[in-house]
């Protein structure tokens, strides 16, 4: 597989980068001809109107409302098209199917740590199967980073403390560089890497090769009871704490009245602030988990409790957690 040069010859190799480009230069053409046209007119008018010329100058002032709608609206027209064309590319951008391959990414000066679902590990190297749609969980460990991916035409901030998502589907086989675009400290410059774009068959060997001993699912919930939230959140424990299970997605309400999504957010800082927004319904016992549980083991633990959600998400009448991703 050969190293594509983004500088001189970018190639489009995912399934949104022809419809990027597409925007970006029928942006691009038109602006030119706007550009060409103000300068031509300007060009025009400082000739036809020069100082001497036998120009008619009479009705100066005239109006004429055709000319000043034409220019207003027509524009306007334009902007709007522009305006929804991108919205919908935009959510198409955050909207992965739903048969995605999750990859966990957590970056940190200087490097990009990858898991995959099985449990392979890989530094500044991600290995993705042509024609699959990849979903990318990421966070980072210390400062914000941005994961981009020039001929996937795909960029992604990267915070501490918060997970986003980026999705893709690799269209071309090859090697493509993988840069961080944002600049996070001395050796910004050299965190760097490539994404692997390979046949399903070739992948598959991949993943077999590299076989980890448990996968992320297997990992987070062996975290989960190390860290003794099984003692407290199984339906069993003797300990008034809710039950996990199927927990990512439901309704949670709060002591203070309110209702919220228990997405990554959430989760995570009901481990890391647990005080921040207690359950309705149980006492704010729950001991704070900041600083002991790194970014890798939190995106395991996040793993672990997506495995335990159900179609079917109740309102529960309260929910406070222990897992999630991130440092």
């Amino acid at each position: 597989m050969r190293i594509r040069d983004p500088i001189f010859l970018l190639p489009d190799a995912s399934s949104i980068s022809p419809r990027i480009d597409l925007l970006f230069w029928t942006m691009v053409g038109m602006c030119t001809l706007v550009a060409l046209g103000v300068m031509l007119a300007m060009v025009y008018f400082c000739i036809r109107y020069r100082l001497g010329s036998h120009a008619d100058r009479s009705n100066r002032h005239r109006k004429n409302l055709s000319v000043e709608l034409s220019w207003t609206l027509i524009p306007l027209v334009i902007f709007l098209g522009m305006f929804t064309w991108s919205l919908f590319l935009f959510a198409q951008l955050h909207t992965p199917p739903a048969n995605s391959q999750t990859i966990y990414v957590v970056a940190k000066q200087w490097m990009w740590k990858i898991q995959h679902p099985g449990g392979q590990r890989e530094i500044d190297m991600l290995h993705v199967p042509l024609g699959q749609p990849i979903r990318l969980t990421m966070t980072s460990q210390d400062v914000i980073h941005s994961f981009y991916v020039p001929a996937f035409r795909v960029k992604q901030d990267v915070l501490p403390d918060r997970y986003t998502r980026l999705w893709f589907t690799p269209t071309e086989l090859g090697r493509f560089p993988l840069e961080c675009s944002e600049y996070c400290g001395l050796d910004h410059s050299k965190m760097r890497g490539y994404v692997v774009v390979m046949h399903p068959a070739d992948y598959a060997r991949w993943l077999h090769d590299h076989a980890a001993s448990a996968s992320v699912v297997a990992q987070g919930k062996a975290i989960f009871r190390q860290r003794g939230c099984s003692g407290c959140h199984s339906p069993h424990a003797s300990v008034h704490a809710p039950d996990l299970h199927g927990i990512y997605g439901r309704v949670v309400h709060l002591s203070n009245g309110k209702t919220v999504v228990a997405d990554e957010r959430y989760i995570h800082d009901s481990i890391m602030l647990p005080d921040s927004q207690v359950v309705a319904g149980y006492a704010p016992i729950m001991p704070s988990f900041k600083g002991q549980i790194s970014a890798n083991d939190m995106l395991k633990l996040m793993a672990y409790l997506k495995s335990n959600t159900t179609d079917e998400h109740p309102a529960p009448t309260g929910q406070t957690e222990k897992r999630d991703e991130h440092d």
